[in-house]
């Protein structure tokens, strides 16, 4: 996508000020479940974003920190209640730029794939190996890009939702070869057209077993969602778990 800057594009303060509009639906399990990996903490989060699962997660007592680019989504963070009270870095999460171990270290939500090369996810494990505590895991949630091999021409138009007085698109485009998938969230209202591009450049699962594997880390756990569900050749997405 010519031009196209994270920060800017997908992460700036008009996609900060409405990140938290749409939810998924599942952050109570995703809190669930990492609470129950962190033992206790600290934990830390790559992409914190706005705070949506770190803020519920601390607000259990668990000592959590975060890293994000954005200083919009940041700002977002910092207004919520205890959003303050997180220390946070601002800063490229492939670089793990903290000080400390941690007994969980998480990304949710597709977040690695962010990162635009294969270069900066392996990176981002092997920074990430060594901030973790011996007994610590790190936690991955993202989609199995299975449905892009079944796009027609690799790209795609998908009607997101249909309301009296909005229309929300999502159009997308697909380079098998590169691994990267250019989106574009398109909001259509009588006060205008609004554009929320994202680039990402997708791994699949073994991909990401091998990065960890170079990084000295192992698949401890895989599943097909937060609660635990079994991951098999139909599961959208995996919640993956690494350690030593």
């Amino acid at each position: 996508m010519k031009d196209y800057d994270p920060i800017v594009s997908s992460f700036g303060d008009e996609a900060a000020a409405g990140y938290d509009d749409v939810l998924r639906g599942d952050e109570a399990q995703t809190v669930e479940f990492l609470a129950s990996l962190a033992n206790g903490g600290p934990v830390l989060e790559l992409a914190i974003g706005t705070g949506r699962i770190a803020l519920p997660l601390a607000a259990r007592g668990i000592p959590l920190a975060g890293i994000d680019l954005s200083p919009a989504m940041l700002d977002r963070l910092r207004s919520k209640p205890g959003g303050e009270q997180i220390p946070v870095t601002l800063g490229d999460f492939a670089e793990v730029g903290v000080t400390g171990r941690y007994r969980l270290i998480y990304l949710v939500f597709n977040t690695l794939f962010n990162l635009l090369s294969q270069d900066d996810q392996v990176r981002c494990f092997e920074n990430v190996a060594t901030h973790l505590t011996e007994d610590g895991v790190f936690v991955v949630e993202a989609f199995v890009p299975s449905y892009l091999l079944r796009l027609r021409d690799n790209q795609y138009v998908d009607a997101e939702g249909i309301e009296i007085g909005e229309v929300r698109l999502d159009v997308g485009r697909h380079d098998p070869v590169r691994q990267m998938l250019e989106e574009s969230h398109v909001v259509l209202s009588p006060a205008g057209v609004r554009l929320f591009p994202i680039v990402t450049r997708y791994a699949w699962p073994s991909e990401l077993d091998l990065m960890a594997r170079i990084a000295g880390l192992r698949l401890k756990n895989r599943w097909g969602g937060w609660e635990g569900e079994p991951f098999t050749a139909s599961s959208p997405r995996h919640v993956s778990v690494y350690g030593r």
